[in-house]
């Protein structure tokens, strides 16, 4: 399964920013293993002065950053999870500004943000190979719109694609 199967109507054309930054023919499964490998390869690359930099006083820093790939992928993994076992309940939204400060990510070293993204990313992967394509077809609504669960997997990996982008032109 790729975006190339994806329907317009299947996502709020918000999530089109992220969904949109994946190529056409990447396989939602192995675009979470390759996602995997190269959000850990990235975060490494970064020079330890930068990890708490903020580029503008009310901006994350880059640790926040991080925590909020590895929030984010809790939340849209969560929704792609009730969507795709025919869920029909509304999902709320969720305000990302307010995670942040009690998520204490710059408390945290690098390992070990790295350690938690890497066990969020192994169990996403682990439910993404317990389904199947029907599975990831099926429809629900989130934060007031309509989602697919292939819609939510694949913003994921999109979202951390626009995440590392912003990183690297205005944190690096």
């Amino acid at each position: 399964m790729t975006t190339k199967n994806l329907n317009k109507e299947e996502f709020n054309e918000y999530y089109g920013r992220y969904i949109y930054k994946l190529s056409d023919d990447i396989n939602l499964r192995n675009g979470f293993e390759i996602g995997k490998n190269n959000v850990i390869s990235f975060f490494n690359s970064i020079p330890y002065d930068k990890l708490e930099y903020r580029y503008a006083p009310e901006k994350w820093t880059v640790k926040e950053v991080f925590q909020h790939l590895i929030d984010t992928e809790r939340i849209f993994m969560y929704r792609c999870f009730r969507i795709a076992r025919n869920d029909k309940t509304s999902l709320a939204g969720f305000n990302q500004e307010i995670y942040i400060e009690p998520s204490r990510a710059n408390t945290k070293s690098l390992d070990a943000l790295i350690v938690e993204f890497n066990s969020v990313r192994v169990s996403s992967i682990v439910f993404l190979n317990s389904l199947t394509d029907n599975d990831l077809c099926c429809i629900g609504v989130s934060n007031g719109d309509v989602m697919s669960a292939r819609a939510a997997a694949f913003t994921i990996i999109g979202h951390d694609i626009w995440h590392m982008d912003v990183i690297k032109d205005k944190y690096l």
